[in-house]
């Protein structure tokens, strides 16, 4: 277990016992994930499809940050890209769309249920919220997020995969299941306006959503959790390991971007 990522002053009780019940709560998520045959079996073989169908290909992980604003993100209309998370707030300022969406936070897959079903893309979505949608459509497959001490890089996720701390550790590990050869980060800032406690759930009070690229990102009342940057710096070193360990790379373009995990490029130089 990597202790190092952990602050002292973070471990509080309240703290330790939300991951204790998280725990637990997922004991039921993981029994069906291998033994509801229907869902399940439907679901692996839609995951199979996308098995190194972009082999030696290069995509886009587009984060959340504020950064985004900084961009011309029309360039990345002619390449592969996934977007996460609440992504499709940009649709109105910009002719992007992504190839993929991703989203495995919890608060997020409850709040946001008809944003997101709205989508008409392929959707890669946390398997414990599957309730909330279509199980059988072929543009919305699920992968189930592995709830262990240690860290690791999922390479299939037919298989359960990590957390990491964030969505974009998710992308990175189906990126890698799709056979991109190169990943390039943006709007991963790494950098909250925001400061407290990773990972409790609160219920904004700011009329102003700083930390993303939208004002109304997670709007006042919704719930949502700050992350633990230091948890996603060591899940994105693994994965920095495991790509370049198989002749691939993560390359980070974020403008401004605070991740120390990642070799920096400048964006508009990869056009």
């Amino acid at each position: 277990m990597n202790l190092s990522r952990f602050q002292l002053e973070e471990l509080s009780l309240r703290r330790i016992g939300d991951a204790v019940r998280r725990r637990v709560e997922d004991i039921p998520q993981l029994f069906s994930w291998y033994f509801s045959a229907y869902n399940h079996s439907f679901n692996l073989r839609n995951l199979e499809k996308f098995h190194n169908i972009h082999k030696g290909e290069r995509c886009f992980l587009v984060g959340n940050g504020p950064s985004l604003k900084k961009m011309d993100l029309s360039l990345l209309n002619n390449e592969y890209s996934f977007g996460m998370n609440r992504i499709y707030l940009l649709f109105e300022n910009t002719t992007f769309r992504p190839t993929y969406y991703v989203a495995s936070n919890e608060l997020v897959l409850e709040q946001f249920v008809s944003d997101i079903s709205s989508l008409k893309i392929p959707k890669f979505l946390n398997w414990n919220r599957r309730k909330y949608f279509p199980n059988d459509d072929n543009q919305t497959m699920f992968f189930k997020v592995n709830f262990g001490i240690n860290d690791f890089f999922g390479t299939d996720p037919r298989r359960p995969i990590c957390g990491g701390g964030t969505v974009t550790y998710v992308a990175m590990q189906l990126a890698y299941f799709m056979g991109f050869q190169e990943v390039i980060l943006i709007g991963v800032d790494h950098n909250f306006a925001d400061k407290g406690t990773p990972n409790i759930t609160e219920v904004r009070r700011a009329e102003k959503d700083d930390n993303h690229f939208h004002p109304s990102y997670f709007p006042k009342g919704a719930l949502w959790q700050l992350p633990d940057l230091r948890h996603s710096e060591a899940a994105y070193r693994l994965a920095r390991k495991t790509f370049e360990g198989d002749g691939r790379k993560i390359l980070d373009a974020t403008i401004g971007g605070k991740c120390p995990v990642f070799q920096k490029v400048d964006f508009y130089s990869l056009f």
